[in-house]
C-alpha cells in the first residue's frame, strides 16, 4: 500500500474518534462530532455498533418522562401511528423494558489490556516517580527497545520493524483498501478515549507531545504488532450490536423534545405578554450585568433583577477576545476562549505602581507555596524518608482532614477572606500572541473593534453608571472533574481574567472616544470585572479602580449582590441557611456532588431579555441577549449562529451521551476513579480512558435521573428569511439542523411573532398547521418526522 494512501485513510478514519480533553483543561464536547456529516439516526446507529453502545435513553428514562408528564400523551402517540406503530404507548414501553442490554468485553480485551499499560506509562505528565525511559525518541521507538523485555508479550526472537509506518504497511499488507479502512476505525474505536486523547495531543501540539511525540500511527503500530503476534483478531468480524428497538426509541424521544419545546413556546409566549403588559418606559439602570449564557447565569440573573433597578445582558463568556492566559504564579499559559476559536491574543499581569509592595508580598507567599509543595512531595516519594515521612506527620494529617470533614464551609469562608489575587494589585495587559513584547498591548483599533463586538452581538442601547461584566467560575474541592465546572466551552477557563480585560477596554478614554459614532458612552459610566462563582452563587466586584464618585452605589450593588446570592443559593439548595451550605459544598472534599453544572441544560434563547425576564427557566436554557432590530444586515446573529450556538450544541450533546452510555461516553462513578498521568481518569485501576461525565453529575441516584438526555431547541426571535440567508452562507450550521443535531425554532418579529420550525433545505413551517401523515419511515428519513412535530 502507498505510504500517502494509508495516511489519507488513516486521517477519514481518525475522523470518528473525539478529541480526549485533560483534566486541567476539561473541554464538553460532542463524543460523537466525527459523526455529524450525517443524519443523527444513521450516525448514532453507526456509533452504537462501532463503540458497542447504548445510543438512546433507556426505557426506565422513558418511564420516568412518561409518568411525570414532561412526555405528553397527545405528542407522542400520533408520532407512534406515523411511524407504523399502531398499539398504545404503555405496550411499547413495556416492550422497550423487555429489550436485554448489551454486555461484555470489546473482544480484544487482552490486547486492550497491554496497550492500556505502555500508553499510561508513556503518556504520563508527572504522577509517575520514575518515568519510561527513552520517551523523547517517540512511542514507537521507546516501546521497541522494551518490548523484548516484557514476559507477557513474549516477543521471544520476534523481529520488532524499525520505524512505525514499516510496521504498518507490514501488518495491514494483503487487505484490500476496503478491509483497511475498517481495520484502522476498528482499533481506533476500542479505546476511544485513550486514542482521543493522542489526538488531542497530536492536534494541540502540546508541550508534552513535542518532548515526547506520539501520533495515531504510532499506536496502530504497536496495537497491529502485538495482535498479529499473539494471533488476536485485527479484521473484525462484522458483529450488527444495534438495537432492533433503535426506530422506537428515536420516536419516544422526539416526543419528549417536542413535548419539553412546547412547554417552552408557551413559557416564552406568555413571558412576552407580561412584558408588553408591563412595557411603560423606565427610568436609567442603576447598574448593568453581563453574564455568560451559561445556564446557571439565568437564576442568578432572575435574582439580581429582583433586587432593583438592574439591567441584565447573556453573552459568551469569553467576552470576545480569543486569548490565552499566563497565570504568573505558575508561568503557565493556557487557552481561555472556546477551541474552535483560535487565540490571537495573550493576557498577563503588571504590577501596578502604586502596589508595588502588596504585589511582591504576594509573589513571597506563591515561592513559599511552591517550595513547600515541592518539599512535602519530595518528602513522601524518597526511599530514605518515605516511611519516616508519613509515621511524623501522620497526626498533623490527620487534624487537618478532620477540620475539611467537619466544617468546610468555614475553612472555604478563612481562605477568602485571606487570599489576595492579581486583580487587586496588577493591571491585565494584552497584547499579540506572536508579540514577544509583553508590554506591547492592542491598538486603539483592535481594542474597539473587540468592545463593539460585544456591544453588537448584545444589542445594547443605553449604559448605566455601573456596568459589569461577570465571568464565571466554579470553586470545588477534591474533584477531579473541577475544570468542567468552570467554562466548560472555553477550555475549563474561568472567565474572570476575559471579563476584566474588556471592562479595562471599555473604560479606555481612547476607545470611547472612536466608539463615539457607534455608542455614545456617558462619562459618569464605569465599567468593572467580575466573576460569578457557580457553586456558592457569590459575584466578586474586581473594582478597585472604582472612582469614588461611584462608592455609594457600589456599595449598594455589592450588598444587593449577596441579597441575590441568599436568594439563588436558597432556591438552589432548598435552606436557608444556604449561603453557608452553599460554601460547605464547595470546599467538602467528600462531596462528590458540589454543584450540578450544566446538567438539565436543554434551550437556548437568542433574543431581548423582554423574552425570558418573566420566567423561571430552571436553570435549562442558554440566553443570549440579542436585538434584531439593531442587526439590519443579520452580521450579530450571524456570529451568535456560528460561535456559541455550535458551542451550546457540544455541551448539549456531552450531556446526552454521557447520560444515555455512561460506561463508554461518560466518567462512571467517582467513587471508583482514579487520576491517571494527571492528565485522565480511568475506573478502578485501568480500562479505557474516561472522557465524559460522572454519574453524580447527571443521577439523583442509582434510579433516577436529573439530566434530561434531549437534543438542544434553540428559539430565536428574528426573521426566518435573515435566518435562512445566515444558513446558506455557512453550511457547517446548516447541516447540523438538517442532520438533526439541533432544533431551531424562530419567533418571527415580521409576523406578529408566529413561531415557526426549520425543516430540512431551509423549509419553515409554522406550528400546529402541519398535519401529521399517515405513514413516516422512520429509518429511511428522520427528517420527515421532524417536520410535522406539533409543538
Amino acid at each position: 500500500m502507498h505510504l500517502s494512501t494509508l495516511s489519507k485513510q488513516l486521517d477519514q478514519a481518525a475522523q470518528e474518534v473525539a478529541i480526549t480533553w485533560p483534566l486541567y483543561t476539561y473541554v464538553t464536547s460532542n463524543p460523537l462530532s466525527g459523526f455529524e456529516n450525517q443524519p443523527f439516526k444513521q450516525a448514532v446507529d453507526q456509533a452504537a455498533q462501532r463503540f458497542q453502545a447504548s445510543v438512546f435513553p433507556s426505557a426506565r428514562a422513558f418511564r420516568q418522562a412518561w409518568e411525570q408528564g414532561a412526555i405528553k400523551p397527545e405528542v407522542l402517540s400520533p408520532l407512534l401511528q406515523a411511524g407504523g406503530f399502531t398499539a398504545t404507548p404503555a405496550y411499547y414501553l413495556e416492550q422497550l423494558e423487555r429489550e436485554t442490554q448489551r454486555e461484555g468485553l470489546h473482544e480484544n480485551a487482552r490486547l486492550d489490556r497491554m496497550m492500556i499499560k505502555w500508553l499510561s506509562a508513556f503518556l504520563d505528565e508527572g504522577l509517575a516517580e520514575w518515568q519510561m525511559p527513552g520517551k523523547e525518541q517517540g512511542f514507537f521507538k521507546a516501546w521497541s527497545a522494551l518490548a523484548p523485555y516484557d514476559q507477557e508479550l513474549n516477543l521471544g526472537r520476534a523481529s520488532l520493524p524499525k520505524t512505525a509506518t514499516a510496521a504498518l504497511e507490514e501488518m495491514l499488507k494483503g487487505n484490500s483498501a476496503k478491509e483497511v479502512d475498517e481495520i484502522l476505525r476498528y482499533h481506533l474505536s476500542a479505546l476511544p478515549g485513550w486514542t482521543g486523547y493522542i489526538k488531542y495531543r497530536s492536534e494541540q501540539e502540546t508541550v508534552w507531545q513535542q518532548a515526547f511525540p506520539l501520533e495515531l500511527k504510532d499506536y496502530l503500530a504497536v496495537r497491529l504488532f502485538i495482535a498479529k503476534h499473539w494471533g488476536e483478531q485485527v479484521l473484525p468480524v462484522p458483529n450488527k450490536t444495534t438495537s432492533s428497538n433503535h426506530d422506537l426509541q428515536l420516536i419516544w424521544l422526539r416526543a419528549w423534545e417536542a413535548s419539553w419545546q412546547q412547554d417552552l413556546v408557551e413559557q416564552l409566549q406568555n413571558g412576552r405578554e407580561e412584558h408588553l403588559k408591563d412595557s411603560t418606559p423606565g427610568k436609567r439602570a442603576e447598574a448593568q450585568l453581563v453574564f455568560c449564557i451559561d445556564t446557571r447565569s439565568e437564576a442568578i440573573r432572575r435574582h439580581v433583577e429582583a433586587q432593583g433597578n438592574y439591567e441584565t445582558f447573556g453573552y459568551a463568556g469569553f467576552f470576545g477576545i480569543a486569548m490565552d492566559y499566563k497565570n504568573p504564579d505558575t508561568g503557565l499559559q493556557r487557552k481561555s476562549c472556546p477551541p474552535i476559536v483560535g487565540s490571537a491574543y495573550l493576557m498577563s499581569e503588571r504590577p501596578k505602581p502604586e502596589r508595588g509592595a502588596a504585589y511582591k508580598k504576594h509573589q513571597k507567599r506563591v515561592e513559599h507555596r511552591h517550595f513547600a509543595d515541592y518539599f512535602l512531595r519530595r518528602m513522601k516519594n524518597m526511599l530514605p524518608s518515605a516511611f519516616g515521612f508519613v509515621e511524623g506527620s501522620g497526626f498533623y494529617y490527620g487534624l487537618a482532614m478532620l477540620a475539611r470533614t467537619l466544617f468546610p464551609g468555614a475553612l472555604f469562608r478563612s481562605k477568602q477572606k485571606n487570599s489576595s489575587s492579581y486583580e487587586s494589585h496588577c493591571d491585565p495587559i494584552l497584547h499579540a500572541a506572536s508579540s514577544a513584547e509583553l508590554e506591547t498591548s492592542l491598538s486603539v483599533d483592535e481594542q474597539v473593534g473587540i468592545v463593539k463586538s460585544a456591544f453588537d452581538l448584545t444589542g445594547w442601547k443605553e449604559f448605566a453608571p455601573l456596568v459589569v461584566f461577570a465571568g464565571h467560575g466554579s470553586h470545588t474541592a477534591n474533584n477531579p472533574y473541577g475544570s468542567s465546572l468552570d467554562c466548560g466551552a472555553c477550555a475549563a477557563s474561568p472567565g474572570r481574567h476575559n471579563a476584566r480585560m474588556l471592562a479595562r477596554m471599555a473604560n479606555s478614554t481612547k476607545v470611547r472616544e472612536a466608539l463615539r459614532p457607534y455608542y455614545d458612552i456617558p462619562e459618569d459610566t464605569v465599567f468593572i470585572g467580575a466573576e460569578h462563582n457557580t457553586t456558592t452563587d457569590a459575584i466578586e466586584l474586581f473594582d478597585a479602580e472604582v472612582p469614588a464618585t461611584h462608592q455609594q452605589q457600589l456599595q449598594a450593588l455589592k450588598q444587593h449582590l449577596k441579597q441575590a446570592q441568599q436568594a439563588a443559593t436558597q432556591a438552589r439548595l432548598g435552606t436557608e441557611r444556604s449561603i453557608a451550605t452553599a460554601e460547605g459544598k464547595a470546599n467538602d472534599w467528600a462531596d462528590t456532588r458540589p454543584e450540578w453544572g450544566l446538567a438539565r441544560n436543554a434551550g437556548f434563547v437568542v433574543g431581548p431579555r423582554s423574552l425570558t425576564q418573566h420566567l423561571d427557566l430552571e436553570g435549562r436554557c442558554f440566553l443570549h441577549s440579542y436585538d434584531w432590530e439593531d442587526d439590519t444586515e443579520g452580521k450579530a446573529l450571524e456570529g451568535i449562529m456560528q460561535g456559541p450556538m455550535t458551542v451550546t450544541q457540544w455541551i448539549n450533546n456531552h450531556y446526552y451521551f454521557s447520560t444515555v452510555d455512561n460506561d463508554r461516553f461518560g466518567g462512571g462513578s467517582k467513587i471508583t476513579q482514579n487520576i491517571t498521568g494527571k492528565f485522565g481518569l480511568v475506573q478502578g485501576n485501568g480500562g479505557d480512558l474516561k472522557f465524559g461525565l460522572p454519574l453524580q453529575s447527571l443521577q439523583q441516584n442509582d434510579d433516577e435521573l436529573y439530566h434530561q438526555p434531549l437534543r438542544l431547541s434553540v428559539l430565536i426571535q428574528a426573521p426566518a428569511q435573515r435566518i435562512s440567508q445566515i444558513l446558506e452562507r455557512n453550511p457547517a450550521v446548516k447541516q447540523l439542523l438538517d442532520n438533526a443535531w439541533i432544533y431551531l425554532l424562530v419567533m418571527d418579529p415580521t409576523e406578529n411573532n408566529q413561531v415557526k420550525r426549520y425543516c430540512v433545505d431551509g423549509v419553515w413551517k409554522k406550528i400546529g398547521t402541519e398535519p401529521l401523515p399517515q405513514k413516516v419511515d422512520a429509518v429511511a428519513n428522520e427528517t420527515e418526522v421532524i417536520e410535522v412535530l406539533t409543538v
